[in-house]
């Protein structure tokens, strides 16, 4: 009971610090994207998207070794094995090193291909080159200063801290950025600044960790049969990791390469928005997956499942709100934002509503992967997906132009991401004569979504005013009508009453509402 209480305490936690400063990174980048859009052009925004995506290619280098050694320390970390974590700091520490040696000589060498990913020219006094070898250096440098002592963090359940910590070092970041923006104009000083920024939050949190955890620290040897199944892990890993990085970056380079640095700017205005949201979604999943992966090794079966209904259908009740938030909301917002020549059909928005929705149920799905470990059987399903996504892009990009880029994630996540995961979960980790009743709550779930839907797009099709009136029309009519469709349909359901009860525990019942449902 006491360990139940301290996992949840320590989500709780990590939840609260982690969306408090989600939202910050929410709110100041779109200042600062706001800035460089009216202060310097749409081109760099797309500059920005383009160089962030390929560095996300580059860091396929890191192999899934985070994760890998993360997971590794949960078992020690429950047995109080202090020797067996520091020769894991230790293992991790030398791969890391490594790592950040791959990914500068890939990054060199991939250099001159650069200019291949634009279509059409960059701002003039700009040399691409020289861009691109400074984000890579930001990414090398996150590898090389005491990366690795991040992993104690996260599998003591104490992500708040690292938090804290970017959010301090983040404010100076953002102010100084400001400056080169809207004093200087200078694109060049405001990516220093962001290296700088890197290796003084990698340093500062070194020394807070070694504060936190003294009798921990990088030493000793694993054993060859250890060091062989972190390494098998991994290896999992990297298939799975490679396929999350062409499934989520190959959009922005194709639309770049193909379509424009100007439509990439356009399209990334509405990802952005979707992205904050979903990085504030990821807290809630990061926070609950250390306590996840001790509760797979110390819990029943039939507890575990329990879990996986009540923060399914939590995440799903959060996840078809913003999904029918973002039907109703975007295009008014981007009205009020970058303007009428800036905005996309209403078509698109329907199709990002939808990768939305896939995404975030994929994400979810994957926690539970994690947790358990089951990265063997489940290396085969991102590779295959993101093969599938990528191939669909080309194809269609010529054809139907921004349609075919996103319809191609939507096929990718919906036909093969979500049921194979579904599959590899019940398989290995659960009851398979269980998946029917999660099945069934499964598709509950997008049914009432896209009813809530329909009710937001027949209600606010018909609108002829503008302005912030429109925006706060549209804003209300979001959120209350998700809420009261889902409420409707759900209240009788077991897993409401699960989850009613989680709240009320988390929460110590101090929220009168939700005690008297």
């Amino acid at each position: 009971m006491k360990m139940v209480k301290e996992r949840t305490n320590n989500a709780t936690r990590n939840m609260i610090f982690g969306i408090l400063q989600r939202m910050y990174h929410m709110l100041v980048p779109f200042f600062m994207r706001t800035a460089m859009i009216y202060f310097m052009g749409v081109q760099y925004v797309g500059l920005n998207s383009l160089f962030t995506s390929i560095l996300q290619v580059l860091n396929l280098a890191e192999l899934g070794v985070g994760s890998a050694m993360v997971y590794s320390m949960y078992k020690p970390i429950a047995e109080e094995d202090t020797a067996t974590i520091c020769a894991l700091m230790r293992l991790y520490k030398i791969y890391y090193r490594i790592i950040g040696c791959v990914i500068a000589v890939a990054g060199l060498l991939a250099t001159p291909l650069i200019p291949f990913f634009v279509k059409g020219s960059i701002p003039e006094n700009l040399d691409i080159h020289i861009l691109y070898l400074l984000n890579l250096a930001a990414t090398v440098f996150s590898y090389w200063l005491f990366a690795y002592k991040n992993s104690l963090l996260m599998a003591h359940q104490r992500t708040d801290v690292t938090s804290k910590i970017s959010l301090a070092i983040n404010t100076v970041q953002f102010l100084t950025q400001f400056l080169m923006i809207y004093v200087f104009r200078n694109y060049y000083l405001y990516l220093i600044v962001a290296i700088v920024s890197q290796i003084t939050n990698n340093i500062i949190t070194s020394i807070i960790v070694s504060k936190m955890y003294p009798d921990y620290y990088p030493k000793g040897k694993l054993d060859a049969n250890t060091v062989g199944s972190i390494n098998g892990r991994i290896k999992d890993l990297f298939i799975a990791k490679f396929g999350g990085v062409v499934l989520n970056s190959a959009d922005t380079i194709v639309i770049s390469a193909f379509l424009g640095l100007t439509l990439l700017a356009v399209y990334q205005n509405y990802y952005f928005v979707m992205s904050s949201v979903c990085g504030i979604m990821e807290i809630l999943l990061t926070s609950i997956t250390a306590g996840l992966g001790n509760s797979y090794i110390t819990e029943s079966k039939e507890k575990n499942y329990t879990d996986l209904k009540k923060i399914t259908f939590m995440f799903f009740w959060l996840t078809g709100m913003c999904t029918s938030c973002f039907l109703g909301i975007f295009q008014p917002f981007m009205r009020l934002w970058v303007g009428e020549k800036f905005l996309m059909g209403f078509s698109v928005v329907v199709c990002l509503c939808v990768y939305f929705y896939l995404y975030e149920t994929t994400r979810l799905l994957n926690v539970f992967k994690n947790a358990g470990g089951i990265w063997h059987e489940d290396r085969f399903r991102p590779l295959i997906s993101a093969i599938v996504n990528l191939a669909l892009n080309l194809i269609s990009v010529n054809y139907i132009g921004i349609y075919g880029i996103v319809l191609s994630t939507i096929v990718a996540l919906g036909v093969i991401e979500i049921p194979w995961l579904l599959q590899n979960i019940f398989t290995v980790m659960y009851d398979t004569s269980l998946f029917k009743d999660y099945f069934k709550m499964f598709v509950s779930w997008i049914i009432a979504t896209v009813f809530s839907c329909v009710i937001i797009a027949v209600l606010t099709y018909k609108v002829t005013f503008s302005g912030w009136g429109a925006f706060a029309f549209f804003v209300v009519v979001s959120v209350l009508i998700p809420n009261i469709v889902f409420l409707l349909l759900m209240h009788r359901k077991e897993e409401f009453k699960l989850s009613i009860s989680m709240v009320n525990r988390i929460t110590h019942n101090k929220l009168p509402i939700i005690k008297n449902l």
